[in-house]
């Protein structure tokens, strides 16, 4: 039975590390109300290649 409702799963890929050109890429997978929410996520969360906290955008 599907759950009802507007919360959606939204993957957070980390933008700094997309620009360095480092191998790997550090997601997070996370969720969000879309009626609360419409425009895409942007949290700041840490990343271990990196080792320090940076800006992840939703990308899906």
């Amino acid at each position: 039975m599907a759950k009802k409702g507007n919360r959606v799963q939204v993957i957070l890929e980390c933008t700094e590390h997309k620009e360095s050109g480092m191998a790997g890429t550090s997601r997070y997978i996370s969720t969000k109300n879309r009626k609360n929410t419409p425009d895409r996520l942007e949290l700041k969360k840490y990343n271990p290649i990196l080792k320090r906290v940076t800006v992840h955008r939703e990308i899906k």
